[in-house]
């Protein structure tokens, strides 16, 4: 799941569906940051980008410590041209305004200003039993087997790698940065339709109805599509805050304890984190494949320093780390969906994600 069909705007355009964000320092460039953004679930080996959308790859600087939002923002914009034409060509945008043309599927990608830019269909990295989460979330107990397996294993998605200088595009007076993926409308009048941060924030934070005692009835996800992923209006504010409080408690009761005692204000202790839905990294901090993600948010939590790059890897087990932190607040063991790994784990190299499965995994009818 992740963030495969995430809403029912997403089902209906599943071009626009975003999957899943990736953000992470280079492997083997080191003063490089590499931006993945994973689109159209279930996607053909001979896949085509939409050439009415833009793919924004939004970042901006974050405070040590609070992670409060700088004002400057960084955007980068990937665009396609026309989808009958073969082969499809891609156009990565800088923030000073200049563009990188490449090859869709040409695995060298484009270089140029700063960046090296690639697209084109994948093997999609997300690991996770999504049906024993959803299992949980239906009867209230933990249905995660070991060994269990990914869901629909070899299915592939349409990647986007972006690979940046950060001392040329993002300069040196910030090391720590928030992280959105978005899709958009392209033309004159740019719609957001979808926007995403962590890792099942929609699907499995905001998705879950039956918990929340105030809107009940609300299919919240297409609305939280539409917001600005650095600031929130105050329009449905309130119906976030309180869909987010109860599905947490949820989660956090699983184990029949409650390791996240609500605040003085009512609130889980967790809800104003996962509003600032974006991925932290630390452009500054060398590239770690396992134990970085949420890293900096567990440490700005505790009040300590971080110590890892955070953001998110795509070989990280993230779901693992996701279920622990909720459901025991780390206090007690490791909450494993019983997958590990893809079975076709990304590379270190550009452009990192693996090659599309020619023969995928059909999709059930009902999704």
């Amino acid at each position: 799941m992740s963030d495969h069909i995430s809403g029912p705007r997403a089902l209906a355009e599943p071009i626009a569906d975003i999957t899943d964000l990736y953000a992470f320092p280079s492997p083997g460039n080191p003063g490089s940051l590499v931006l993945v953004m994973n689109t159209l679930p279930f996607a053909p080996p001979d896949g085509r980008f939409s050439d009415g959308l833009i793919y924004r790859f939004r970042l901006r600087p974050l405070a040590p410590g609070t992670l409060a939002v700088g004002a400057e923002e960084f955007v980068f914009d990937v665009v396609f041209s026309d989808q009958d034409t073969a082969p499809q060509t891609g156009f990565c945008r800088t923030p000073a305004g200049d563009e990188v043309t490449f090859v869709v599927g040409d695995p060298e990608g484009g270089k140029g200003a700063g960046v090296r830019a690639f697209a084109g269909p994948r093997w999609d990295p997300f690991i996770l039993d999504a049906p024993a989460a959803l299992k949980t979330i239906a009867t209230g107990r933990l249905a995660f087997t070991d060994p269990s397996q990914i869901f629909l294993d070899g299915k592939n998605v349409l990647g986007i790698v972006v690979e940046l200088d950060c001392a040329h595009l993002l300069g040196r007076d910030a090391s720590l940065f928030g992280v959105v993926g978005e899709t958009l409308t392209r033309g004159r009048l740019n719609v957001r339709i979808e926007r995403t941060g962590r890792p099942e924030v929609k699907n499995l934070l905001l998705a879950p109805k039956q918990f929340d005692p105030v809107n009940r009835d609300l299919e919240i996800r297409d609305l939280y599509n539409m917001e600005d992923g650095f600031h929130l209006a105050d329009g449905y504010l309130g119906a976030y805050r309180a869909r987010l409080n109860a599905n947490l408690a949820f989660w956090d009761g699983l184990d029949g304890r409650t390791d996240w005692p609500l605040t003085d204000t009512g609130d889980h202790p967790l809800t104003r984190l996962f509003l600032a839905d974006r991925l932290v990294v630390d452009i500054g901090e060398p590239y770690r494949e396992h134990g970085s993600f949420l890293e900096i948010e567990r440490a700005a939590l505790a009040g300590r320093e971080h110590r890892t790059c955070g953001g998110r890897a795509l070989n990280d087990d993230c779901m693992d780390t996701f279920f622990t932190w909720l459901i025991n607040a780390g206090n007690g063991p490791v909450i494993r969906d019983g997958v590990d790994h893809s079975s076709r784990p990304a590379s270190s190299v550009f452009p990192y994600l693996s090659p599309a499965n020619p023969n995928p995994p059909q999709p059930p009818e009902h999704v």
